[in-house]
């Protein structure tokens, strides 16, 4: 039988203390030292060589035993792959100094041990089944607590903390080491000698302020809006009915950015200096909540009540355009020009806000591998073990459970193509539908066209302000009803991909939504002011904008709480079905984005706008996810919604902001303003008020002669705009080139390393096959040099 072999390192002893610490500045020289000593350790193992059971009899390799189904290597391969790179990734420095000193306080300990080659061969370990470790035997956990205790303890301050952050232990374990780590009378030693009580309280000091900062960053993480809500949400129905609730929220983010300079330029500054009435104040009746008119009229909330002068002084009389004549040492607030630069000012910073979102969420959802290859990663990495809370770990389980089974199915999908005929017939009903969703679209905008002459000709009665609701009534129907008409219709189509299903849905919705919008902006910019000359058009345009919104909040609630409600009803009750309603995510989706236009068409009529779609949004959040939680189920087919933010945020950006900054362009460029109401009152378009302030400070000649050249070259000049919009297109797509570039350089780089992956492979195998034949020629010219042997 073969005798065994094991290998001790020969480390000559230092004659000096035993005591004596290594200096905490040469922490590089200890780490290459103990590197060291593995190499020499390496090295010494393939001198002495590794006697250990054979594989097989009559086998001159010796191999170590494998589980079942991998290859049995050498040693001599499995001391190769030892000391490959990859095996020693993730040591720290701290561990390394802490093993270091494991290994060294026991080879002081040793007076003397013998050499490998002094050892008779039975008394040495074997080494079979060990990994190549200093000495297998290791020292008790107490023991190596100590020591290591004792190490820190010999460090400053500073590299004490920094060397426990990097050790990879536990936080009870750091906790332990830092509490021990101080000295017995209370002071710590350090690099220059001994700290005091006050240092000492120093520190505390510093680690509660610390501490307390950690607090508020997690209360600050804790109190967003909705966040137990929205994980709630995705767990039980997947990212796709999830997408619809973080759109909102994004919305709400939106108007919030909108609202905040309108209060503080607009509507704070001339509720502090409120106009003269100019008539009888109206009582408040309650039907101004559904017409906005009544006593909201003359109020902060519309266009008419803003005056046409300069603010915080006296006015005897007005010139040029109603303006008043500051008085030397006053602070004038010129109204008329706080009010066009104030919506252009907010303007400007939403659509500086929807580019950056728009090109932070194309990188969000298109970043490579976000769809392919992370089933196991989701299996073995997504749980989150800082949950201690049974409901938390129950909302996790399932959202963990959601999302395998949209990757799943997302996977299935690519599996199943369909043939030559089945895409025919596809093709076929796929015409005809659209051909019917856009005959519907095209009925309803004429509808709306028509509704709205009738209600131009038709003479005023005493009902006026009820009247006013009709118009309103009948747009909201009529987008309540065709996306029902064009779901039904997609059940025909019967696509294979969900997320095709609702793509083409909100394609379908959107025009619909478009063309009615468009229609409407005919409407009120084309016929109503030309009808309502005398009038302050302005304000019933700003009336009417609010009546859309109420209506179709009106709407959307009967929607949720009835339309829902009744079809769980009649599918549990009389058809006996198990099976809830879906939520619908294409109608859901284009009727935000419906009101948040409404709400974007309507900012420079009713400044207060942006509030009330706040509200709305807020009430609208609510009454969803009690309705999706009571009436609707998961989809039956789950999909992951990686791209639907993306998709809803370019929406919002082009057809919607886009629409509504050209509608906003044409009123300020085009429309003559009202000349009995609002801040333009005395001027041929809005857009003059910027003019005559500009003609004010050249005559006055003030030191603010720089104003007028930015004026001419920056605002009257209209390559600035168009530079302006193209420097934003410009980062949009450059935005999305640059993660084009980085999915194609990620796909390389995985590439590079599945290549490498077999590389190595190869190489072992490779490399295993040459000692096999190198065992085989031992084993031959063993056989050869005893058959040679003369018998006796």
């Amino acid at each position: 039988m073969a005798q065994q072999l094991t290998l001790v390192l020969n480390v000559p002893e230092t004659t000096g203390d035993l005591d004596l610490e290594p200096s905490p500045y040469e922490e590089s020289d200890v780490h290459d030292s103990f590197h060291q000593l593995i190499q020499e350790q390496s090295l010494r193992v393939a001198e002495e060589g590794l006697e250990l059971l054979p594989l097989a009899p009559g086998s001159g390799q010796q191999t170590l035993p494998e589980p079942e189904g991998m290859p049995a290597y050498s040693m001599a391969t499995l001391r190769i792959l030892a000391s490959m790179p990859s095996r020693t990734i993730g040591r720290s420095r701290g561990a390394i100094i802490s093993q270091y000193y494991n290994r060294t306080v026991r080879l002081r300990r040793r007076s003397s041990r013998p050499l490998l080659g002094d050892m008779v061969r039975s008394a040495r370990p074997s080494l079979r089944l060990y990994d190549l470790e200093l000495d297998p035997t290791a020292l008790e956990e107490d023991e190596k607590r100590n020591l290591l205790v004792k190490e820190l303890q010999g460090l400053p301050l500073a590299q004490r903390d920094h060397m426990l952050r990097g050790m990879p232990l536990s936080l009870a374990e750091k906790r332990w080491l830092r509490e021990n780590s101080w000295s017995p009378k209370g002071k710590r030693r350090g690099r220059g000698g001994t700290f005091s009580c006050c240092s000492r309280l120093g520190y505390s000091c510093i680690l509660a302020l610390h501490s307390l900062g950690l607090l508020l960053l997690s209360g600050l993480h804790a109190a967003r809006p909705w966040r137990y809500a929205l994980k709630e949400i995705g767990g039980q129905f997947g990212s796709s009915v999830l997408s619809y609730f973080l759109f909102l929220k994004t919305l709400l983010v939106f108007n919030t950015l909108l609202l905040v300079p309108l209060l503080a330029f607009l509507v704070g500054v001339q509720a502090a200096f409120p106009p003269d009435p100019s008539g009888p104040v109206l009582t408040f009746s309650g039907l101004e909540l559904l017409t906005g008119g009544g006593s909201f009229t003359h109020t902060v909330m519309y266009y008419g009540y803003y005056s046409n002068t300069t603010l915080n002084q006296p006015c005897a009389s007005s010139w040029e355009g109603g303006q008043c004549s500051p008085r030397s040492g006053s602070l004038p607030y010129n109204m008329p020009l706080a009010y066009l630069f104030t919506v252009g000012v907010a303007f400007f910073i939403t659509c500086i806000t929807l580019v950056y979102s728009m090109s932070h969420s194309f990188g969000e959802s298109y970043r490579v591998g976000s769809t392919k290859g992370i089933h196991a990663l989701t299996v073995f990495c997504s749980w989150d073990y800082k949950v201690t809370q049974k409901r938390a770990s129950r909302v996790q389980q399932d959202s963990i459970c959601t999302q395998l089974k949209e990757l799943l199915a997302d996977w299935q999908l690519r599996k199943r193509p369909r043939g030559a005929c089945g895409r025919l017939r596809q093709v076929v009903v796929l015409v005809l539908v659209w051909l019917l969703c856009l005959g519907t679209t095209l009925g309803c905008t004429v509808a709306v066209l028509t509704f709205s002459e009738a209600m131009i000709q038709r003479p005023a009665t005493g009902h006026q302000e009820v009247e006013l609701l009709a118009l309103p009534l009948v747009v909201s129907v009529l987008n309540l009803g065709a996306p029902y008409l064009f779901r039904g219709l997609a059940t025909l189509e019967r696509h294979d991909s969900p997320v095709l299903e609702v793509y083409v849905a909100i394609c379908r919705n959107l025009i619909l939504k478009m063309a009615v919008l468009g229609v409407l902006c005919y409407h009120w910019l084309g016929r109503r002011v030309a009808t309502l000359q005398g009038h302050c058009w302005e304000d019933f345009v700003g009336q009417e904008l609010y009546r859309f919104m109420v209506v179709d909040f009106i709407f959307a609630l009967f929607d949720s709480l009835f339309g829902e409600l009744v079809w769980r009803f009649i599918s549990e009750k009389k058809l006996k079905r198990k099976r809830k309603p879906e939520f619908d995510i294409a109608r859901n989706v284009l009727d935000l984005i419906y009101g948040q236009t409404l709400t974007w068409l309507g900012v420079l009529f009713s400044p207060l706008l942006p509030a009330v779609q706040i509200l709305r949004l807020l009430f609208l959040f609510y009454v969803k996810k009690a309705s999706l939680m009571a009436n609707c189920q998961a989809p039956r087919r789950p999909w992951l919604a990686s791209h639907m933010s993306t998709v809803f945020l370019t929406l919002l950006s082009f057809p919607s902001f886009l629409g509504t900054a050209v509608f906003l362009c044409y009123a300020i460029w085009q429309v003559k303003p009202s000349s009995t109401c609002g801040p333009f009152r005395t001027l041929d378009t809005m857009y003059e008020a910027g003019t005559v302030w500009v003609r004010r400070l050249e005559r006055v000649g003030s030191r603010a002669s720089w104003v007028p050249w930015l004026h001419h070259y920056l605002v009257e000049n209209t390559f600035f705009l168009f530079l302006v919009s193209a420097l934003l297109l410009a980062v949009i797509y450059l935005n999305i080139q640059v993660v084009k570039g980085q999915r194609k350089v990620i796909c390389l780089l995985k590439e590079q390393i599945r290549n490498e992956g077999e590389d190595k492979i190869f190489l072992i195998n490779k490399l295993h096959s040459v000692y096999e034949k190198s065992g085989v020629l031992e084993s031959d010219e063993r056989c050869g040099s005893n058959r040679h042997i003369p018998k006796e």
